[in-house]
């Protein structure tokens, strides 16, 4: 049986109980309820990715796009201090520099507008705390930034990739606002950009000193080959006011690099940690019991996962795991009396 199976809740929870792109809740569970766009609803995917193993290798720090200096357009017309609209003006300073072709041009103009925006999303869509956030813009400003970051927020499931691209558009036009970095960043998660997503992350963490994405970065860290880091990471962080379900993401990516670095008893032991009993039925709950499951399976104990499998089914009430079906394999591999 494949170790890497994973339940449907396939990534950390990210930012925390957010609403915006039309849809309630935000994507991990214990986070703040300052609602960026991109975000998933209580039931989104799960820190575990796969329960045990970081995402395939993947060009990690190879970014596929050029960094932008905060809110400053890459193209066209630009006015500013020093005089007015000068479109890619030069003088004899820039007359050393290569010039850009058409083509680039216009891929930077392109990642600049973005991908069409329905007409139907207005932008009030976002939960007020990200609109509070945003109104340090030009009012028609804000709303293309709202508007695209909602746009985000309704197919970061579906289609991630262009998910990301939307929260690009945005970051264009407000890279300085730690809500938007936020939002790039867990778009290019969930699109699969882990050196994009880590580094987005960090930038929004400097900003705003928050802590709700403390489990995505570690889990960027796994993907890109480097468990120990991920484990230092989450060493450092201060979880004393972790809600239950962020911590219980803290506790999924660890158990998870624990076992990157073949420490199958340490990582059981991490995830006993946890609330592993608890009677509630929210779907962190489901995502911790399913990832003890695995983790027991991969340490050659397929009875115990066969109960823990049962136990998550029984508390998957949204159905974010498969655990009824891994329970039913498990049941068809062991011995007959």
């Amino acid at each position: 049986m494949p170790e890497d199976r994973q339940p449907r809740s396939s990534r950390p929870s990210s930012g925390g109980g957010r609403s915006q792109g039309g849809r309630a809740g935000g994507r991990p569970q214990g986070g703040s309820s300052r609602g960026a766009a991109p975000s998933r609803g209580a039931g989104g995917r799960s820190a575990s990715r796969d329960g045990d193993k970081p995402y395939a290798k993947r060009d990690g720090d190879k970014k596929p796009y050029p960094k932008r200096d905060g809110d400053k357009k890459p193209y066209g017309k630009r006015d500013d201090a020093r005089g007015g609209s000068r479109p890619y003006s030069r003088d004899r300073r820039d007359d050393q520099r290569p010039r850009r072709t058409d083509a680039e041009r216009t891929e930077d103009q392109k990642r600049y507008d973005g991908p069409e925006i329905p007409e139907w999303i207005t932008g009030k869509e976002l939960d007020r705390s990200v609109v509070d956030q945003l109104k340090s813009l030009p009012e028609k400003l804000m709303l293309r930034v709202a508007r695209h970051l909602v746009a985000a927020g309704e197919l970061l499931d579906s289609d991630p990739k262009t998910a990301y691209q939307h929260t690009l558009a945005a970051r264009s036009r407000a890279g300085r606002l730690a809500v938007v970095r936020e939002a790039v960043g867990e778009a290019a998660y969930a699109a699969g950009d882990y050196a994009e997503a880590l580094s987005e992350l960090r930038s929004a963490k400097r900003m705003n000193g928050a802590q709700e994405y403390i489990a995505i970065m570690a889990d960027c860290e796994r993907a890109l080959g480097r468990p120990d880091r991920a484990l230092t990471l989450l060493k450092n962080a201060s979880r004393e006011n972790f809600a239950p379900p962020l911590l219980a993401e803290v506790l999924i990516v660890e158990a998870g690099a624990r076992r990157d670095r073949g420490e199958l008893d340490a990582a059981l032991r991490t995830l006993e940690n946890g609330s592993l009993n608890s009677r509630s039925r929210a779907p962190w709950v489901a995502r911790l019991r399913y990832t003890y499951a695995e983790t027991l399976l991969a340490a050659g104990r397929p009875e115990d996962a066969l109960e823990w499998f049962h136990r998550t089914e029984a508390t998957d009430i949204e159905e974010i795991t498969d655990a009824g079906a891994r329970a039913l394999e498990i049941e068809r591999s062991l011995p007959k009396d």
